[in-house]
């Protein structure tokens, strides 16, 4: 028997969740956008009583700075997000979804609730618990494990 490794498992289970998403009763609706397009729209819909940045987005998503500014300007080149001024700093922009964006989030907001409900299908709430805790300490092995490649490449400088 082939030995299993966390890394893979992962990715196949993204992989699953990509067909699920693609074979959803909104999918046709929303194809416009990407995953991560409909991961964002539905952070921004859920904070839309605050200021979101780019930055809170970046630490939200773990991605990095030049990737968000890509995904943000083609999100806005498809009239996804509006990109505003704040008044106590003109180099800050403020994220605001379009009328556009709010009816693509809520036809895939059900299609994201079933996906949660598909995954954590016979969970008790014990195992949830557990499986976040898991998913926490990888992320963070892994952040620390940047740190340390960071180290590494100033002292070879």
């Amino acid at each position: 028997m082939k030995k299993k490794t966390v890394g893979m498992e992962l990715r196949s289970l993204n992989n699953l969740i990509k067909r699920y998403i693609e074979n959803s009763q909104h999918f046709q609706y929303a194809k416009k956008i990407t995953g991560t397009n409909g991961w964002i729209i539905a952070y921004l819909f859920e904070n839309e009583g605050r200021d979101v940045f780019q930055r809170d987005l970046e630490e939200r998503f773990t991605i990095t700075r030049s990737t968000i500014s890509k995904v943000l300007k083609l999100m806005e080149q498809k009239g996804l997000i509006q990109r505003l001024s704040v008044e106590e700093d003109a180099r800050l922009k403020k994220i605001i979804l379009t009328d556009k964006a709010r009816e693509i989030h809520q036809a895939v907001k059900e299609d994201l609730m079933s996906i949660e409900k598909c995954l954590m299908k016979d969970f008790s709430p014990e195992e949830k618990d557990q499986l976040f805790t898991f998913i926490d300490r990888m992320k963070g092995n892994m952040e620390g494990s940047f740190e340390n490649l960071e180290d590494l490449k100033s002292s070879n400088q």
